[in-house]
């Protein structure tokens, strides 16, 4: 019997979990997924949004502009980037500009701080490569963008270090309600907890709909994205948005905390909960409504295309409550947009909640902090000399494009939750990121994998489950 048990190691429920792992308290994660960050939270526009955009009064809004305000610091507690860089919303058209206005009026009921609007002159002399057209432009500074993988395994490793359990490769099958708490049945088994938080992704209507008589929806709605090489990542400064329209905010252009530049996503709605593919369509639309926006866009140097989905619900809001029908179950549902910015004040929302209801008491021993991997690049060359003196696999270069070496990911593999597949390797150290997506490393970094792992190269997956990389019959090849 657990005291409480998350269903979701995404971004919300690692936030949650490193939250709750303040208190005392048995606390379990389980994910159907052979890692965290394999949803949403790891196919997104990575950008901490100022705030202004949800509707005043919304959850959306209030958990934006908190989680805005908590990711700096949160960022130097668990050592991952994060950069406050600025956003910009462009107006085109001079007809426009009452929504731009109106916008900015909702940012001031919001409370966001330093908004203003720039005119032509102010906005071009800033981001040069803005569009001819624009006639004016929503400027809010506190704007940032984050590496999600990196803000996700940091909060999930932080939550392990404080005694919280991760359950992976385990699907919930079927939830019932006893006499106290709740029964999970999974493919793994069966789990028992007082108390459970539903932070599960596009699947949280799912869920939800098995303890409760008030049911809701949840639409999968899907984001095309393309990523340019390091070279463009100068192209703007600042995150640049288009007026947002019904369906979200449009075709943005960003440059990412790794120096790349990120143009996306479209929003197409999908009944497939698993619908991550790429399309034509949706890839035509990125390039051709990046470019209303920002000019001059380098479309020669994308290097990879990819899709996410985002968990969109029927009352376009979060969903963060405990179930009226349902007491001890928790939704953390319809995580969307500004899931990311959210996220920090997710966790202490839910964590909070969870502890007046059932009286946690405080850990004298909590480890707030986390050290991240450790990355030769940013020592001095002394350092670095001394480093690779002590430890030799620090001076071996396996990823070339990024400049990842084999100290790096084998770290990666060795540390709380480590990877255990090529796409955590990639998420936990950018080996396979860079302009050549993996062309060159992947068989190394397969190899130190199955070493560290003690399995055959065969075992070697791509994402867990049967993505196996190498098959064939003969394996006493390898």
């Amino acid at each position: 019997m657990y005291d409480i048990i998350i269903i979701g190691a995404g971004v919300s429920g690692a936030g949650i979990a490193r939250e709750l792992s303040r208190y005392q308290a048995k606390i379990c994660v389980i994910e159907k997924e052979e890692d965290v960050c394999c949803g949403t939270s790891k196919a997104n526009s990575a950008i901490v949004h100022a705030g202004y955009d949800a509707a005043p009064g919304s959850l959306k809004a209030k958990l934006n502009v908190r989680g805005n305000q908590m990711m700096e610091n949160l960022s130097k507690e668990l050592d991952f980037a994060f950069q406050r860089n600025g956003s910009l919303v462009i107006c085109r058209d001079e007809e426009e500009l009452p929504a731009l206005q109106t916008l900015y009026e909702r940012g001031l009921t919001n409370k966001v701080s330093g908004l203003c609007i720039w005119n032509r002159e102010e906005a071009l002399a800033m981001e040069p490569n803005l569009t001819d057209d624009v006639c004016a432009a929503l400027y809010a500074p506190t704007a940032g963008i984050v590496c999600p993988f990196e803000l996700n395994i940091a909060l999930a490793e932080n939550a392990y270090m404080n005694g919280v359990e991760f359950k992976f490769d385990t699907t919930v099958k079927e939830i019932k309600k006893r006499e106290e708490g709740y029964e999970l049945h999974t493919d793994k088994g069966v789990f028992r907890a007082k108390y459970v938080v539903n932070a599960a992704g596009v699947y949280a209507d799912e869920m939800h709909n098995m303890v409760s008589e008030r049911k809701i929806h949840i639409t999968p709605r899907r984001g095309d994205y393309c990523l340019l090489d390091k070279s463009a990542g100068s192209h703007v400064k600042r995150t640049i948005f288009a007026l947002p329209g019904r369906l979200g905010k449009g075709i943005l252009v960003t440059p990412t905390v790794h120096g790349n530049l990120l143009i996306g996503p479209t929003a197409m709605d999908v009944e497939d909960k698993e619908g991550v593919n790429t399309t034509r369509e949706g890839l035509e639309q990125v390039l051709d409504k990046a470019g209303l926006n920002v000019k001059n866009l380098p479309m020669r140097q994308v290097i990879t295309s990819f899709a996410g989905l985002r968990a969109h619900e029927d009352g376009d809001d979060f969903i963060i409550e405990e179930v009226e029908d349902a007491k001890g179950f928790i939704d953390c549902a319809g995580i969307e947009s500004p899931g990311i910015a959210s996220c920090p004040a997710i966790g202490e929302m839910v964590a909070q909640m969870i502890r007046d209801k059932m009286g946690l008491q405080e850990k004298k021993d909590f480890i707030p902090t986390r050290k991240g991997i450790l990355k030769p690049d940013t020592l001095s060359r002394e350092e670095r000399n001394a480093l690779i003196q002590k430890n030799p696999a620090y001076g071996s270069i396996v990823c070339r494009c990024e400049m990842i070496t084999e100290g790096e990911i084998m770290d990666a593999i060795r540390r709380p939750l480590g990877a255990k597949s090529l796409d955590g390797i990639k998420r936990r150290t950018r080996a396979g990121m860079g302009r050549c997506q993996s062309g060159f490393c992947s068989p190394r970094v397969m190899e130190i994998l199955a070493g560290e792992r003690k399995i055959s190269t065969f075992d070697v997956t791509k994402c867990g489950g049967e993505s196996q990389i190498v098959v064939g019959n003969n394996k006493d090849i390898l």
